[in-house]
C-alpha cells in the first residue's frame, strides 16, 4: 500500500444533526452537519411532515398559487367577455346603427339579448337598423362568446 495518499482517519468523529443529536462514528472528518437523524427522520418517527432541504415544496406551492390565480384570472376574463353591460360601440357596427340602437334605448349587449329574446323583428323595427346591422352584431356578439337565443 502507498503511504501518503490516504486521508486521515478520525475514529471519534462527531455527527451533529439539525435536531441537536449528536453521536460520534469514523470518518475521514473531524465533524460531520447533517439535516436528517434517525431521531427526527419521518420514516423512523412514524410523525407526518415533510423534509424539504431544497426547496422543491415551497417552488411547487408556489406553481400551484400561479396555476389557480391564472385560472381564476381566465375565469375573470371570460367573464368579462360576455358581459351583459359590454357597450355596442364595441362591436364594430356602423354609426347609424348604433345612433338607431340608442335612440330606441338599447346602449349595451344586455339589452340586445332581452330584445332577441322577444325575436328578431323587435330590432328590425327600429327604424335606421335594418337586417344587414342585425346579422353584423349578431356576427360580431357571437364572436365575443355570447350565447345568442334562437330565432321564432
Amino acid at each position: 500500500m502507498k503511504k501518503n495518499i490516504h486521508p486521515t482517519y478520525y475514529n471519534d468523529a462527531q455527527v451533529i444533526c439539525a435536531c441537536g443529536n449528536t453521536w460520534t462514528t469514523g470518518s475521514t472528518k473531524k465533524v460531520i452537519h447533517t439535516d436528517v437523524c434517525y431521531k427526527c427522520h419521518p420514516f423512523y418517527t412514524g410523525e407526518q411532515r415533510i423534509v424539504d432541504t431544497e426547496g422543491r415544496v415551497e417552488r411547487f406551492n408556489r406553481k400551484m398559487k400561479a396555476k389557480e390565480q391564472y385560472s381564476a384570472e381566465k375565469i375573470a376574463r371570460e367573464a368579462a367577455r360576455v358581459s351583459p353591460e359590454r357597450p355596442l360601440v364595441e362591436f364594430g357596427l356602423g354609426k347609424r346603427a348604433i345612433d338607431a340602437l340608442a335612440d330606441a334605448g338599447i346602449k349595451n349587449a344586455g339589452d340586445v339579448l332581452a330584445k332577441l329574446e322577444q325575436g328578431e323583428d323587435t330590432l328590425l323595427e327600429i327604424s335606421g337598423f335594418g337586417r344587414k346591422s342585425l346579422a353584423d352584431l349578431k356576427k360580431a356578439m357571437r364572436q365575443f362568446g355570447y350565447e345568442l337565443p334562437e330565432t321564432a
